[in-house]
């Protein structure tokens, strides 16, 4: 992709952490300025605290991008950063659904993924019976195969999956209501009981989301599954073998380096493909 007629892009983060600490806001930036960067592009970004202090971006900018957080994603049902936050996607899709021709599209991670599944009634937002985190396979469904977003990534592919709640057992008939698909679920896990989770949708042609973390970096990885707590998490997860093997994993160029190298610039390019035309 070469550079844009238009004069300027302008990007919105908007920081679902409330204060802790993440390597995800910083992941986000690196990803937009190494693709402003590469393309030439005047392309602008602004960082929101949304739930930590209600500050919400206006409907002037061109792409937004929602980010993962802690918690519980049933509890903040009714409050004030919340409606805040559900007042913008209204106010987004009123824009897409305008016949004005420059779209907005969204990115929704992990929590404002669980969110976005609970508002529309897509599926059953759970807690896990333990949490999962580590460097995951993320399975494509049909409909993930040929999806834009997905381009240059095999299946499975592999993302930091970090989650203590989940959405299981798809709604099909709000999926139809909606025009949404499913993308990518869980790896089908024989030995136990659980369902698997729904790990993408696309919401609509502009809204696409993901439980795992698209944004994630080697580094921070690695940083995280070196810390004391996390390495005890995993190893009792999934046994010290898997535990070793996703500090490999973190180094593999064809594994989270390439999911991050790959789904979130395909993503802009989807949205800023929309400037060119």
């Amino acid at each position: 992709m070469t550079g844009t007629e238009k004069t300027s892009v302008k990007a919105a983060i908007l920081d679902l952490y409330d204060g802790y600490p993440n390597q995800g806001m910083r992941c986000f930036q690196d990803i937009l300025v190494k693709y402003r960067n590469q393309h030439q592009l005047d392309l602008t970004y602004q960082v929101f605290d949304i739930r930590g202090k209600n500050e919400v971006p206006g409907i002037d900018f061109d792409i937004y991008i929602f980010s993962g957080g802690p918690g519980n994603p049933l509890e903040s049902e009714g409050s004030v950063w919340e409606k805040s936050y559900f007042n913008l996607i209204d106010q987004i899709q009123q824009h897409n659904n305008s016949g004005h021709p420059q779209k907005k599209h969204a990115l929704f991670v992990c929590h404002s993924f669980q969110l976005m599944c609970r508002h529309f009634g897509l599926g059953l937002v759970n807690q896990r019976h333990s949490p999962s985190f580590g460097i995951l396979p993320v399975h494509q469904t049909e409909a993930g195969a040929h999806d834009p977003v997905f381009a240059g990534l095999p299946d499975p592919f592999y993302a930091v999956d970090s989650r203590s709640w989940q959405v299981i057992q798809p709604n099909q008939q709000r999926f139809e209501e909606l025009g949404a698909t499913l993308l990518a679920i869980e790896k089908e896990r024989p030995n136990v009981e659980y369902e698997r989770c729904l790990m993408s949708i696309r919401f609509s042609e502009y809204f696409f989301g993901t439980q795992f973390h698209p944004e994630a970096d080697p580094e921070g990885m690695r940083l995280r599954l070196l810390e004391p707590d996390k390495k005890e998490e995993v190893i009792a997860e999934h046994g010290e073998r898997k535990y070793n093997e996703m500090l490999e994993r973190s180094d593999d160029p064809d594994m989270l380096l390439l999911t991050q190298n790959t789904l979130i610039p395909n993503f802009l390019d989807q949205a800023i493909l929309t400037f060119q035309e």
